[in-house]
């Protein structure tokens, strides 16, 4: 009965008229950015960010939240008629899903992401709310050495899982929270690794960093790549799946939201992740194995179902223990910092509406998804002829004052841009950015817990081994890293990413 009167707390705020507009916000430029490629969630919500300054917190972390999973049923709209994924995580939608486009199937390809998505969503978000409230009773058990435990879980969760070389991630963690040390000193009020610059008291810029990184890089990368698109053009026919069509394809959405829900609460996971591994167990199971690759519905019902549950419930150890699990929550963080909320199981308790609310938010959203992505396909596609280089300027001149308008400071834009040469190069050097931008969000907030664990104990290491909790989210650190030290699960797993 509690779950049902948290839910109808949850639906009668995200039911007003300001929260439907913006989830419908939301939704729309998840599934534009979804389909033009190169344009992730991750750039979007960093851009974005300035903008939600304005807002109230609710409509804000709605609009954000439909951005993300928004992005996934986009991406699979011009994966399957192009043969272009708009999203990493709609790679491996492409691999069938344009195959089936190639033999006249490409409305039973659309209807099956549709709707395996939005089979997916729904049980995520049900998942999600299950889930919240015993979470969040765990998280007030949770001390300061627990905190810095599961942070710790986090960061080697968000390196193992991270594509590309393990060194490189482990690189970028340690950059990400070198990056976070920059500012003052919270116990003495001495400046750190400011350099006797006044704007940098207060540390590195959060917005500015995750634009720079995940938003102006995106954009020279894109800008120096020739445009090749080879579009679909035949008329779209035959949405609906067939009998026999459902037959085979209603398991693989069982799988795929299955190992979406359990790889999107996992540190580092996401919908990504939860795409690949269920494409893989798909082709695995299947009782028509030589079909894949040549348009199999399994391996397009699978995937999406996959991505969608993995992108909703990746916010289950952001709303209740108030860790990011990935990139994406990260920049969740960053906008409730913008609006002073403490991410974790307080938000729960001081504010119901905005936790159930953003919850709620999501079935609406799911629902919209279905109305916006089938009968405008048209639409879609058409934006793809629209030329990057007329695009990416306008984006850049919109970016730069959103940037300025968070602090009125132009150092702030100056940030940015120096953040999107970094990013740049990160690029060119295949070092993956999102494990530097967890190791920013983190760092502070392990250091803050190491602190208040050493003072509690009067500097007794022993603290972080002898509670329960604490412990074992350090046993489980040290069992992953145990885990992918393996040389089978590690060659593994430079198959599974020289796939990607």
């Amino acid at each position: 009965m509690e779950l049902i009167d948290h839910l109808m707390l949850g639906f009668s705020t995200a039911l007003s008229l300001q929260n439907v507009t913006y989830a419908f916000v939301g939704c729309l430029l998840g599934t534009l950015i979804g389909v033009l490629p190169g344009l992730g969630p991750s750039a979007t919500i960093a851009m974005l960010l300035p903008a939600t300054y304005a807002l109230p917190p609710v409509a804000a972390l709605i609009m954000l939240a439909g951005i993300y999973y928004g992005a996934q049923y986009g991406g699979s709209t011009t994966a399957i008629l192009v043969n272009l994924p708009g999203e990493s995580s709609s790679v491996v939608t492409a691999i069938d899903g344009y195959q089936m486009a190639r033999k006249g199937r490409a409305g039973v390809a659309l209807a099956t992401a549709g709707i395996s998505s939005f089979a997916a969503g729904c049980v995520a978000t049900l998942v999600l709310a299950a889930f919240a409230t015993p979470m969040s009773e765990l998280a007030f058990k949770f001390g300061p050495a627990e905190y810095f435990s599961l942070m710790v879980l986090g960061l080697i969760g968000a390196v193992v899982l991270a594509s590309g070389s393990l060194i490189k991630a482990v690189g970028m963690i340690i950059l990400g929270l070198i990056f976070g040390l920059v500012g003052t000193d919270v116990n003495s009020g001495a400046a750190r690794f400011s350099f006797d610059i006044p704007e940098l008291t207060d540390g590195l810029n959060f917005v500015a960093l995750a634009m720079g990184l995940f938003g102006f890089a995106e954009i020279i990368i894109n800008l120096e790549q020739r445009e090749k698109r080879e579009t679909f053009t035949n008329r779209i026919t035959n949405l609906f799946p067939a009998a026999r069509d459902f037959r085979r394809m209603w398991p693989a959405v069982v799988r795929g939201t299955t190992i979406g829900t359990l790889l999107g609460i996992l540190p580092g996971g996401g919908a990504t992740l939860s795409s690949f591994a269920a494409y893989t167990v798909e082709k695995k199971l299947s009782k028509y194995p030589e079909e894949f690759g040549k348009g199999a519905i399994e391996g397009v019902a699978g995937p999406e179902a996959a991505n969608n549950a993995g992108s909703q419930t990746s916010f289950i150890p952001l709303l209740t223990l108030g860790i990011p699990s990935n990139v994406v929550m990260a920049l969740m963080v960053g906008a409730m910092t913008i609006h002073n909320i403490q991410p974790g199981p307080q938000v729960m308790t001081s504010d119901p509406a905005l936790f159930w609310g953003l919850i709620a938010s999501m079935w609406i959203g799911n629902l919209m998804l279905i109305v916006l992505n089938l009968p405008m396909i048209g639409l879609w596609v058409k934006l793809l002829k629209v030329p990057y280089r007329y695009l990416y300027p306008a984006i850049l001149v919109f970016c730069s004052i959103g940037v300025y308008s968070v602090n009125n400071n132009t150092f702030d834009v100056f940030q940015a841009a120096a953040f999107g040469l970094i990013g740049y190069v990160f690029v060119k050097l295949a070092l993956e950015p999102a494990p530097l931008l967890l190791g920013f969000v983190l760092g502070p907030m392990m250091e803050e817990n190491f602190r208040r664990a050493m003072l509690l104990s009067r500097g007794d290491f022993s603290v972080f081994v002898t509670r329960p909790i604490s412990v074992s989210l350090l046993i489980g650190a040290a069992l992953l890293v145990a885990i992918v030290a393996l040389p089978a699960v590690r060659q593994t797993r430079e198959v599974a990413f020289q796939e990607e």
